[in-house]
């Protein structure tokens, strides 16, 4: 039986068990609700919940050990023509039987021995499906009927409910808990090991950048230079330029549309605005590639500059017409929530509307500002695609906008692309960059909440 099939009864199962619990709750009342203690559809929802729950937990484990116990039955059972020592080649005839048994190509000859084997895989799995169906639906059916009888007017049906509730919104926040602890051990192990092979100092503040490690002692264009300041400074570099577009653009649109628009425009134009999120990035990378970086290579060519097809300046301006919706939109949303009694007492005062905007609303609003900027900056050093397509992956520490540079996000990427071997420094330098750019993040956010904080208090 297939998994689909197991988890539709599954389901049809928990709903029978939602209306039988609340039908048996009537009856022990004889049809008055406000005899028992909750109200009926606590008790299906009671019922539902030991129907359910333990049945899906069962399928879960079922299906995370299916495949490896099947698998190891299988080579216990091997022909001897096939048992090899070497672990690798081992893994070889197992992935071929495998494809064998699901159809797909296999990467040597079909044996006897190998039929055989995918045959005998087959129908293991077929008697676990099988067995799976008959294990997760008995335990569905006896914890229905446990259920069911452990039904009364008294039960506190609506408590077990909101437990059984807050234990699984407890179990999912804990879950987003533990990846982020993950990801943060992951980075610092990994790292930790690069930095075995690799100074820190030389890899914060060295100049040159070639991860490129010799295999061979008399190996040639291999150097290994691991100086991260060209991609740090790249990537603020790219960043500072997109910020400088998205940042006066995207607040003056938001001060406009909060503030002087009539509704028909404002209607019209934000959503309009809020397009340019919607774009993959991969489009604005071709955009950046195709019209903006050869605009400004034809450009310098006529006045006699030498201007390089692939520029800081054509993926800084192209990221930041992408993130401008991101500084907008926030700020827009954060202006209209400024109180408009704020308004009325500065016009009060003889305030015109400019000075008021200036000195009342900005101020007011400039927690949830800086909150839409600290956004689009994580935004915009973390872009990837953009930067690769018109910024090239050259190292170059400049601060030209007219020469090629890379980031941070474009390395990482250019790295782990590929079969990748985990014990060399080349590789791990990608979760050094990770962790930099880890740090960066968080002390961005460090300093946004900070003035988020201190400007809180005093509106409040």
């Amino acid at each position: 039986m297939s998994f689909y099939f197991i988890l539709i009864a599954l389901i049809g199962l928990t709903v029978f068990g939602f209306y039988l619990g609340r039908s048996r709750s009537l009856a022990t009342v004889g049809g008055h609700a406000n005899k028992l203690h909750s109200r009926p559809h606590y008790y299906g929802y009671f019922v539902a919940l030991w129907c359910g729950v333990p049945a899906l937990l069962v399928m879960g484990a079922w299906l995370v050990f299916q495949t490896s116990i099947v698998e190891m039955v299988v080579q216990a059972d091997l022909a001897q023509s096939l048992l090899i020592d070497d672990a690798s080649r081992m893994s070889l005839v197992m992935n071929d039987i495998r494809n064998l048994a699901s159809g797909n190509i296999t990467s040597g000859d079909i044996t006897a021995d190998v039929q055989a084997a995918a045959d005998h895989y087959v129908s293991l799995m077929n008697i676990s499906q099988l067995a799976q169906m008959v294990v997760v639906l008995s335990l569905g059916i006896a914890a229905l009927a446990y259920a069911r009888q452990r039904i009364s007017p008294n039960m506190r049906a609506r408590n077990r409910v909101e437990r059984a509730v807050m234990v699984f919104l407890i179990i999912c926040s804990s879950i987003a808990i533990l990846t982020t602890i993950g990801i943060v051990l992951s980075l610092v192990f990994e790292s930790y090991r690069f930095f075995e092979m690799v100074s820190p100092i030389d890899f914060l503040f060295g100049l040159e950048w070639s991860p490129q490690t010799a295999l061979r002692s008399d190996q040639v264009g291999s150097s290994g230079a691991f100086g991260a300041i060209p991609l740090f400074a790249g990537t603020l570099f790219i960043s500072l330029i997109a910020m400088c577009i998205a940042g006066p653009i995207g607040l003056l649109s938001a001060i406009y549309m909060a503030e002087y628009a009539p509704p028909k425009v404002r209607g019209t134009v934000k959503p309009l605005l809020e397009i340019l999120a919607g774009i993959p990035t991969v489009v604005y990378g071709f955009f950046a590639a195709l019209t903006v970086a050869p605009f400004f290579r034809d450009s310098g060519s006529l006045m006699g500059l030498n201007i390089s097809s692939e520029s800081a300046m054509a993926a800084g301006i192209v990221m930041g017409i992408m993130i401008i919706p991101f500084v907008s939109s926030l700020s827009d949303d954060v202006i209209n929530a400024v109180p408009q009694s704020l308004r009325e007492g500065s016009y009060g005062l003889g305030a015109t509307r400019s000075e008021t905007i200036k000195k009342v609303i900005l101020p007011a609003a400039l927690p949830g500002v800086v909150g839409a900027f600290m956004l689009a900056i994580s935004r915009a050093i973390g872009e990837t695609m953009i930067v690769v397509m018109a910024a090239g992956l050259g190292a170059n520490l400049t601060a030209n906008p007219f020469e090629a540079v890379t980031t941070v996000t474009v390395q990482i990427v250019t790295l782990l692309v590929g079969d990748q071997e985990f014990d060399s420094a080349k590789t791990l330098a990608a979760f050094a960059l990770g962790l930099v750019l880890f740090c960066v993040t968080l002390c961005l956010n460090i300093i946004a909440l900070t003035v988020v904080n201190k400007y809180r208090e005093q509106y409040d």
